[in-house]
């Protein structure tokens, strides 16, 4: 289903970590009335960093550790107006983030980057109950700038690429915060949705990036879904229409890219067993390309502390452009592994990757997780061998309702130094990674 997030601590990163803790924006009602509701909205998260390895990845890093902090704070408006029998909606925010200290560890930031700039900037209007046929809120519209994300986000989950100056010389610079993805907002969007919560549904989208990193991608998105008891089906097209020429060397391959993908995701019916899956086609003028997951988990709901277990393969092709994805689901959903994903590569192109998710909730408010990987290249002729493996601990605990603090380490040990073929500098000892976040939200 398609989200236009406007609600505090629904980043990309935290998404279903603050959910699950009960940390839910408790927006500051500054009316709220039968007819309008204008409410104040804040959210800040702030992160500390340590990686014991360095990675070439970008090119600006040499040999050694590195030690940095991100943060960003998020602030506006969210309005909602009764407009007849349906509903206008709308947010306006800014975004002040940074990166402080050495960078981080791939070199894409340095420790020099600040900035604040409008995030969320769009109006909207659903049908509420005019059109029975179509469901509740069956026919809406919304334009501006705005998140977006498709399904899990295997290929869009806002536009989270936040690059620094540590890389192209500054010219890709999104003001800091790469890790915590602060700036997530496509910069021009319009979406109309038929359909509600059940049934078939679908949506038309014109997105619009002004991200330097993603070429400034402009997009067409059709997406087609059937909601039902057992799970839900889609189907998504993507043609990339246009890219900004400055910075179309990025992505050679993207201009004029079509992407079809099918997915599934659901419990077919079991109680406690979660599937999901996605396949991906992607015509470009080179060739075909393609991507593909399969992904169960079963969770012992009558056991002491709800523990699950989940097991999740996915290939992507050796010329795939994995355009927009994010952590559309969970920690580790489409950032596969913390020290992987974020420095030392892959980056859902060229791999394929096994992935176990250990799980439990000690409390309520509390949850405690393991996630395994095992990351092997495809294509090696080029002399690019990124194998590796990674263990990530880590928990999720809910001190408030409008606080949580998710710390974690991880061990990564690639196959190959910088030297040969892989990215970390100085040799392939193990990597011992940690990190603490702390986010806030009403």
């Amino acid at each position: 289903m398609i989200t236009a997030y406007s609600k505090a601590v629904k980043r990309a990163l935290l998404a279903c970590s603050l959910t699950a803790l009960g940390a839910h924006s408790q927006a500051l009602e500054l009316v709220a009335n039968d007819q309008t509701r204008l409410d104040l909205t804040i959210e800040g998260v702030g992160g500390v960093f340590h990686s014991q390895e360095n990675y070439a990845t970008a090119g600006s890093k040499s040999e050694g550790s590195s030690s940095w902090q991100e943060g960003y704070l998020k602030y506006g408006l969210a309005l909602e107006q009764q407009l007849g029998g349906g509903q206008l909606f709308g947010a306006v925010n800014a975004l002040s983030s940074g990166t402080w200290d050495d960078g981080d560890a791939a070199g894409f930031s340095d420790g020099s980057e600040r900035e604040t700039d409008v995030e969320d900037a769009y109006l909207g209007w659903r049908s509420g109950d005019l059109f029975p046929a179509l469901g509740e809120n069956g026919l809406a519209f919304s334009a501006g700038r705005q998140a977006i994300k498709i399904g899990d986000g295997f290929l869009i989950s806002g536009d989270a690429l936040n690059f620094g100056n540590g890389i192209a010389g500054g010219d890709l610079n999104r003001g800091g915060a790469y890790y915590l993805a602060a700036r997530q907002a496509f910069d021009k969007t319009a979406v109309l949705s038929l359909g509600g919560d059940s049934g078939w549904r679908g949506d038309a989208m014109w997105i619009e990036s002004d991200n330097p990193a993603q070429a400034e991608a402009a997009m067409q998105v059709g997406n087609l879904e059937h909601v039902g008891d057992a799970g839900t089906f889609g189907l998504t097209y993507i043609k990339v229409d246009d890219v900004e020429e400055d910075f179309a060397f990025l992505y050679p391959q993207r201009d004029g890219e079509e992407t079809w993908s099918l997915r599934y995701q659901g419990d077919a019916g079991v109680d406690n067993l979660f599937l999901s899956g996605e396949y991906a086609w992607q015509d470009q003028d080179q060739g075909d390309e393609d991507a593909w997951y399969l992904e169960a988990g079963w969770t012992f709901a009558d056991a002491p502390w709800q523990p699950s277990v989940h097991y999740r393969y996915s290939r992507f092709s050796e010329g795939f452009d994995p355009l927009f994805y994010g952590n559309g689901r969970s920690l580790g959903t489409w950032f596969q592994g913390e020290v992987a994903a974020n420095y030392a590569g892959p980056f859902n192109t060229n791999t394929k990757v096994h992935n176990i998710a250990l799980g439990a909730t000690p409390r309520e408010n509390l949850s405690i997780g393991l996630l395994a990987y095992d990351f092997a290249t495809l294509d090696q002729d080029a002399g690019v061998n990124l194998d590796a493996r990674e263990f990530d601990l880590y928990a999720e605990w809910g001190v408030t309702a409008n606080l949580a603090i998710i710390p974690l380490i991880g061990l990564y040990q690639p196959d190959a130094s910088a030297d040969d073929g892989g990215t970390q500098l100085g040799g392939d000892d193990d990597n011992l990674y940690t990190q603490l976040i702390v986010a806030f939200g009403f």
